[in-house]
């Protein structure tokens, strides 16, 4: 077994930690304070070409392995988790276009989605339907060459930037059973009677726009819908969640790599008693076990990755890796805020953010209490 990453990789992450260091951490701090859009930074991925990274090359992506994508994930993470987001549903949406859809499709939206010059995102989410997808009520009713939409989403990405939006729908709300009369349609971006209804409220997070949608009445031509057949939509959403999973599980692994890496920092230079934390046993055990919550975090994050590189149904590999890494990310981010002491508690310093960022990861892409049922039914299911 390796476990070390190739000198590609290797290559790959030392130009994503500088582009980290030079462009993102300088500002994360203040932007996340004011609310600011990180434009500038956006810009900076899409020079790096970062929007492409589940694209095909022969659409001009990057089309890199899942391992290099955790690695994308990870080192932005550790700067500022909310540009992450940014990438996040984007990436997932890339690839779920690119492995479910139309020729036409792929060659009309992709190219545009590698260089950045076009955004998109994924609306699944209800009020009334969040881990039980197929409890939806967005309708899409054909209508001659078009789709007519009605209903709500919520917590979406992307929302404002996305053209098109891949939607779940219902487009047979009386099919039994209820996976096969989902689909989803590609939405356009100012589509007449599609709303971007407001921004929500959040814990942390920002920097990335969480919004809640309407449609009412929006008219989609048919030719939009992904793969063009109805009746897949579930499927297509739940295998570009295992990608959401490995996204959101190197977001843990980054968060608790920085929180490790405040708290050896501010314990080597904080003194007590005439001498520095870090010499105290109760600190020394909170790093040391801090330490191993990382090591692990990412270890089967990559062994996940590597699953879904060998095209293999991935599930329980996904859903283990998101559950193992989100936890270690509350769990590392709460420690350092305790090493910290009170400094930790103030809006001054980092470790708060890492603290408010951290509980998303354990409800994005699938809580993690469903995760563990999706791990244990794999279990009793093998021979």
């Amino acid at each position: 077994m390796n476990f070390e990453l190739s000198p590609e990789q290797q290559r790959f992450r030392e130009r994503l930690r500088a582009f980290v260091d030079a462009e993102i951490r300088p500002v994360a701090h203040d932007w996340e304070r004011d609310g600011r859009y990180p434009t500038e930074i956006v810009e900076g991925m899409k020079a790096m070409g970062l929007f492409g990274i589940t694209v095909p090359r022969r659409y001009g992506g990057l089309e890199i392995d899942m391992v290099s994508l955790t690695l994308v994930f990870e080192e932005i993470s550790r700067g500022w988790m909310g540009v992450a987001g940014i990438l996040g549903s984007h990436s997932l949406s890339c690839w779920m276009i690119a492995r479910y859809g139309t020729e036409e499709q792929r060659r009309r939206f992709l190219p545009a989605f590698a260089s950045g010059s076009r955004r998109t995102g994924i609306a699944l989410t209800e009020p009334h339907a969040g881990s039980d997808l197929q409890g939806i009520r967005t309708t899409a009713r054909r209508d001659g060459d078009d789709y007519v939409l009605d209903g709500r989403k919520m917590w979406i990405g992307n929302a404002r930037h996305a053209d098109p939006l891949p939607v779940l729908v219902k487009t047979d709300p009386e099919a039994r059973p209820r996976h096969r009369g989902m689909s989803v349609l590609l939405v356009p971006g100012g589509t007449p009677g599609f709303e971007v209804v407001r921004d929500l409220g959040k814990l942390g997070y920002r920097g990335l726009e969480s919004c809640e949608l309407a449609f009412h009445g929006a008219r989609v031509p048919a030719d939009h819908l992904l793969g063009g057949e109805e009746g897949h939509g579930l499927r297509h959403a739940l295998s570009a969640l295992e990608v959401g999973r490995l996204n959101v599980a190197a977001r843990g692994v980054g968060i608790a790599q920085e929180a490790l890496d405040l708290a050896v920092a501010y314990a080597r230079r904080r003194e007590a008693f005439g001498k520095p934390i870090a010499e105290f046993e109760g600190v020394q055990i909170k790093l040391a076990d801090m330490a191993t919550k990382v090591r692990a975090a990412r270890l089967v994050t990559w062994w996940a990755a590597a699953a879904v590189d060998a095209g293999r149904r991935a599930d329980a590999e996904t859903g283990m890796a998101k559950l193992l890494a989100s936890e270690a990310g509350l769990e590392c981010s709460l420690a350092s805020m305790r090493v910290h002491g009170g400094m930790g508690y103030s809006t001054d310093l980092d470790v708060e953010r890492l603290y408010r960022d951290a509980p998303l990861l354990a409800i994005g892409k699938g809580t993690n209490d469903i995760l563990r049922m999706v791990i244990a039914r794999q279990l009793i299911r093998a021979d």
